[in-house]
């Protein structure tokens, strides 16, 4: 039927149906058997490519834009819009090398944002070279490409150049508020002033001139800072600002911040109260919750809670495996951790990975089980990594194990001079050893390894400690 198919029931087939997937390349080749070449149907065409999780046939988008026979902006956009961020980058850099193609502000907006959804030290480089190439063909006053460099910036973790750009904005949005404001709370190195940054760029946005009002987006960013500080009543003031912009049990996003902000800040009646409102629940809703719990020591409410995510036609994933099990290795929650990691498969069909056994380790570990511990890593089906021994390594030290605290160390460091050659080495495990000498008065050991630190010239991380008094303002 294909094969007959006229110029028309082609154009019929791209829009009617886009998940056509089977047909799309007998669909292609009609077009170009009648010479079709519209620029708004090559670019439907490059949309269904670039959506095909097969890459070889994802490929067929780059033929699709050389098949067009000239450089044209508007395909151009759409190709590095639609493919992966690593792609999308390297064909930006590979035109703007051949300088035969225009860059409007959609190209620039569209390779910043492959950029800040690809952040890595090399994408942060083009990144800049980006921003440059914008300032030099005065695309700075457009307000999505600015908005899209605070994301980007923010992203690849240069909070203090995405202020900058915020700074200099002449104009926002309220998406441009939301990026800054999301950049600040995604900002976590265990230093609150981000956090605070946060909060106070929110307030900037309640009185500004120019009248912007948040916007659900904002209130989820918001109450991230929040639950990272522990501000119960600014959070509880924000609650009640956000119950007069929209409805918490409605909107999901925002239940399940105020969810996590509540269980963060220690008031879990306030949070299983918003939870149990809820109309909608996602996995990160449940998460949150059960997290919330089993950080509190609640382990068997949490299990209870966990149980119930089936009957409401939701299944838990590996995340949250990891966070439950992380909060009851904080929790000191040792029967309910090891029951939870034992029904993972059995009961919820989750395989367990390399950090749910390390969960069980430091579980272990931190209870005193050192043995347990030890066994348990020994009669794993994966292969242990570094994290898990150095893990096993601590609990010695904290309960005084010497003897099995040597041992982990001197293999750890067998470990760290096999992989020398590949990478630095670090400073943690010659300490760790040298603590545990230093448990067991076992001082010519200890000056033995200090010496072979710095033979090797390997340096020990100095420590810092930070005291911050925040305020803020009623909402």
């Amino acid at each position: 039927m294909l094969n007959c198919l006229p110029r028309l029931r082609c154009i019929y087939f791209l829009y009617s149906f886009p998940n056509l997937s089977n047909n799309i390349k007998q669909i292609h080749a009609q077009l170009i058997t009648n010479g079709l070449k519209s620029r708004t149907f090559l670019a439907k065409l490059i949309e269904h490519y670039s959506g095909s999780p097969d890459q070889h046939r994802a490929n067929n988008a780059h033929l699709v834009f050389q098949y067009f026979g000239r450089p044209d902006s508007f395909l151009f956009n759409t190709l590095i819009r639609c493919v992966q961020p690593n792609d999308s980058i390297l064909i930006f850099r590979n035109e703007y090398s051949r300088r035969l193609m225009f860059f409007d502000n959609y190209t620039h907006n569209f390779v910043l944002g492959a950029c800040a959804r690809s952040p890595s030290v090399s994408t942060l480089w083009v990144g800049r070279q980006i921003h440059a190439l914008i300032v030099k063909h005065g695309f700075e006053s457009n307000i999505l490409v600015s908005t899209t460099k605070i994301y980007f910036y923010a992203r690849n973790k240069d909070i203090i150049s995405a202020r900058r750009v915020f700074d200099e904005m002449p104009k926002r949005s309220s998406v441009t508020w939301n990026a800054m404001i999301t950049g600040y709370s995604s900002f976590k190195d265990g230093n609150k002033k981000y956090a605070f940054s946060a909060l106070s760029l929110f307030n900037e946005m309640l009185v500004d001139a120019s009248g912007i009002k948040p916007t659900h987006t904002t209130i989820v960013s918001v109450l991230s800072a929040v639950s990272q500080m522990g501000m119960l009543e600014t959070g509880a003031c924000l609650h009640g600002f956000t119950e007069k912009i929209c409805s918490p049990e409605d909107d999901v996003f925002v239940g399940t911040g105020l969810v996590d902000m509540y269980s963060k800040c220690g008031c879990l009646d306030s949070a299983l109260s918003v939870f149990w409102l809820m109309n909608q629940k996602n996995i990160l809703t449940w998460t949150a919750m059960t997290t919330g719990l089993a950080i509190h020591g609640k382990g068997k409410q949490a299990l209870e809670v966990l149980y119930q995510m089936g009957a409401y036609g939701v299944k838990p994933n590996e995340a949250t495996f990891t966070s439950f099990l992380s909060a009851c290795c904080h929790g000191g929650l040792v029967k309910e951790g090891l029951q939870l990691f034992q029904e993972m498969n059995s009961v919820f069909g989750v395989t367990p990975q390399i950090k749910h056994y390390g969960c069980i380790v430091d579980l272990l570990g931190r209870s005193g089980k050192l043995k347990e511990a030890y066994d348990f890593i020994m009669r794993m089906p994966i292969n242990p990594d570094t994290v898990i021994w150095r893990s096993l390594l601590g609990s010695c030290k904290i309960h005084g194990d010497v003897v099995m605290g040597e041992k982990l160390g001197k293999f750890l460091l067998q470990l760290e001079e096999q992989s020398c050659a590949e990478l630095a080495p670090k400073s943690e495990d010659y300490v760790a050893l040298s603590n545990i000498y230093a448990l067991s008065e076992k001082w010519d050991e200890v000056e033995a390894v200090r010496r072979k630190m710095k033979a090797k010239n390997i340096l020990n991380n100095a420590g810092s400690s930070a005291v911050q008094t925040v305020s803020m303002a009623v909402l």
